[in-house]
Order: C-alpha cells, then structure tokens, then sequence
C-alpha cells in the first residue's frame, strides 16, 4: 500500500468513519460529541438519520459537514406529562444522579427510557422526552475515512473488530512483549 491519497467520494458499498458533534442553535453549546470515529457502511447500515445520510453521499475524507435538523418534526414537542419528579427517598440511591437512565414499565407492560434531568437535597426529576425534543439542532460530521468496504463489512454494515489502533503509539514493526511480573 503506497501513502497516495486516492479522490474517494462516499456512496454505497464504501466504508465511511466519521465523528461528529450535535450542537443546540438557540445555545450554540455542544449538546453530544463522539471523538473516537463511528464507522459503518454507506447504504448498508443506516446508522444517521437518513437526511444526515443523504448529505454524506459524494463526500469526502476531511470534509466538514453540517446538517440543520429541527428535532420538533423528528422527536414531536416536549410533553410534559413525561416529566415526574418524586421525593429524593422514593428513589433508588443508584437513580440520584443526574445523566442515569430509568426504564421504566407502564401498566400496559410497554417499557420506555427516562433520563434523570435534576436531582436536588428532596427530589429527583426523570424526564421521558427525548433529550433533542424541542430543539433545533446542527449536527456537524467530520469525515475522517472513506474506502471501499470489505465483503465481511458489507455483510455486517460496518468495520470489522474495532479496537482503538496502537501501532501509532507503540511504533511499526517493534517487537511488543507483555510485562510479566
């Protein structure tokens, strides 16, 4: 394999590895960010929304993208009657922190994710509404790799075993040997 950086443009069948960064307009803050690149493979695996997905396609390695994205007509309005807010010695110790998810079982027996959005010295505050309902939001991607998928990609929609590589760390070719006490 030579270093020559070939012109490849995402379509379908190539495997594409990005990271991205969800951003709240009204705010401007960073809402989610994903650092270590997601991979998957263009028109086999949807893991974007599909609008997302459509302005990838012709993209290339190092390109920057944003996508606009109004979360009322993804997620609907913010509703309220999802939002409880119970006596902090109600609630398990391990749902008293702010971030925790909370599945939670109607009577009809339908389960649903509730993230815990406050806890105070008396209560706790679970909110069922998606965290990006209401909001509009950019969703900014950058490109980090574009190639032609292997079959064994294809079959499973994204790159194969990933593990973060260390060869950068530790140095082509050196020899590696585990420190035994």
């Amino acid at each position: 394999m030579n270093d020559m950086v070939m012109e490849d443009p995402i379509g379908d069948g190539k495997l594409v590895e990005l990271t991205y960064k969800v951003i709240d307009v009204k705010t401007n803050s960073v809402l989610t960010e994903v650092e270590f690149p997601i991979g998957y493979v263009h028109g086999v695996n949807e893991i974007l929304a599909p609008q997302v997905t459509a302005e990838l396609e012709g993209k290339l390695p190092g390109d920057v993208i944003e996508v606009p994205i109004d979360c009322r007509k993804v997620f609907g309005d913010r509703d309220e009657s999802l939002v409880f807010t119970d006596r902090i010695e109600n609630v398990p110790e391990e749902y008293r922190q702010v971030g925790t998810s909370v599945l939670m079982e109607s009577e009809e027996g339908n389960t649903k994710s509730f993230l815990v959005t406050k806890v105070d010295e008396e209560s706790v505050t679970i909110d069922g509404n998606n965290p990006l309902c209401g909001r509009e939001v950019i969703f900014r991607l950058d490109i980090a790799t574009v190639r032609d998928a292997t079959e064994e990609e294809i079959e499973i929609g994204g790159p194969v075993g990933v593990e973060p590589d260390i060869s950068e760390i530790v140095g082509e070719g050196q020899n590696v040997q585990p420190i035994s006490g």
